[in-house]
């Protein structure tokens, strides 16, 4: 097939929907006070009413969605990636492997030392396990992939809590203690101390988070999912990608309202006929496949919408340079987030409700994208997408 399909209307359509998410994610940090929760009292009744609903909103539509989007088209970059440099006949997987070191060593340490958040390092390893599985059949890798979100571990630590009433899982005390030092550091203590806590102390909370809430399955398999869509072009207008993302918008919302009314209807029972160590895993696992199956239905809404026109509708091209700048616009907002809410910038962690943080997460997204689409009017790709790619191919003439 010729160059032409992988070309600029199926890259457009990938680089809104990454803007979308990226979007979802700023809103949810600046709610969350990056990692500083905080509710502030003596607010107006209408005011803490109003900071509720827009919690519950925005957490509904975005909380584990955008960041599986995001996730998701991350493998679909690595087979345009790979499969650009097949075309040239070049394997691009030794690279791909360096690609991830420079994210693990050199991106993720910097963004990692303003937010205790951090999804890159787990991004980086999980990387490297789309290697072995690249050259695979797209039927094995969609095996892989479903057994990989189904969660095994968790099933595992379910089944061993119904076998056993005595067995226990210390899953959630990693990062809770180191959880606890961090945000002690963050409230009170000035940049230096709070840089050098968010390397250390954040680092580990944020990354053993992760893996007591199941992301190290969940990541892989988002990537390979992405992989899978782009191997068949179905962010390629087509009669079959229109099908396809009808059959995923249908499947996934009658997934959604299955998964969670079971979690609602047995949230009594569950609590009251199993032991702590079940409900950890249940509540790992669940939450994973509702947040899956809400994505597949933003996604395919997102992807459907774009279809009706030739090349998008004008609110989702917005996003374009937003999504296509990810990485800048990404550790940037940390860095933006973590001086207006921490301790040694200006403390709004305490000050600001769900509707003010709201405000400000939209205001950050704004001035992002304005300088994302001026940046693009000169450049071709955004600062620290450059060094990457730059970095990418270092010693090759």
């Amino acid at each position: 097939m010729k160059n032409e399909t992988l070309s600029s209307p199926r890259l457009e359509v990938v680089d809104a929907l990454r803007g979308f998410a990226l979007l979802g994610i700023i809103l949810i940090h600046n709610l969350e006070h990056y990692n500083l929760y905080c509710f502030p009292e003596s607010q107006p009744a209408w005011l803490d009413a109003l900071d509720k609903g827009i919690w519950e909103t925005v957490f509904f539509l975005f909380s584990g969605k955008a960041f599986a989007t995001f996730s998701m088209l991350f493998g679909f970059s690595f087979f345009i990636q790979m499969d650009n440099q097949a075309r040239r006949g070049y394997d691009f997987r030794l690279r791909f492997a360096w690609r991830m070191v420079l994210l693990l060593c050199v991106f993720a340490q910097f963004h990692a030392l303003f937010y205790n958040g951090d999804i890159l390092v787990m991004y980086a390893l999980c990387g490297f396990m789309l290697l072995p599985v690249c050259k695979l059949s797209n039927r094995t890798v969609t095996i892989i992939a479903f057994l990989l979100l189904l969660q095994p571990f968790e099933w595992y630590r379910m089944i061993s809590a119904l076998l056993n009433p005595d067995y226990t899982t210390a899953i959630g005390s990693f990062s809770g203690a180191y959880g606890m030092k961090s945000f002690a550091v963050l409230e009170t203590e000035g940049w230096k101390e709070a840089l050098y806590s968010n390397i250390t102390d954040g680092q580990l909370f944020s990354n053993f988070w992760q893996i007591e809430n199941g992301r190290l399955f969940q990541i892989p398999a988002l990537f390979m999912f992405g992989m899978l869509l782009g191997r068949w072009k179905h962010f390629v207008k087509s009669e079959a990608s229109v099908r396809f993302w009808k059959k995923v918008l249908l499947i996934g919302g009658l997934s959604f309202i299955v998964v969670y009314t079971f979690r609602t209807q047995m949230a009594s029972f569950i609590e009251s006929h199993t032991t702590d160590s079940f409900r950890i895993a249940y509540r790992v696992a669940i939450g994973s496949y509702q947040n899956f199956c809400f994505m597949c239905v933003l996604v395919s809404l997102f992807t459907l919408l774009w279809f009706k026109t030739k090349e998008g509708f004008g609110v989702q091209r917005i996003l374009i340079p937003y999504g296509r700048m990810s990485l800048t616009n990404y550790i940037s907002q940390s860095i933006l987030g973590s001086i207006l809410y921490y301790a040694y910038g200006f403390g709004l962690w305490t000050k600001t409700g769900a509707t003010v943080s709201l405000l400000i997460g939209i205001g950050i997204f704004t001035l992002q994208l304005l300088f994302s689409r001026w940046w693009l009017t000169k450049h071709r790709q955004g600062p620290l997408e450059y060094l990457w790619k730059k970095w990418t191919w270092i010693g090759k003439k």
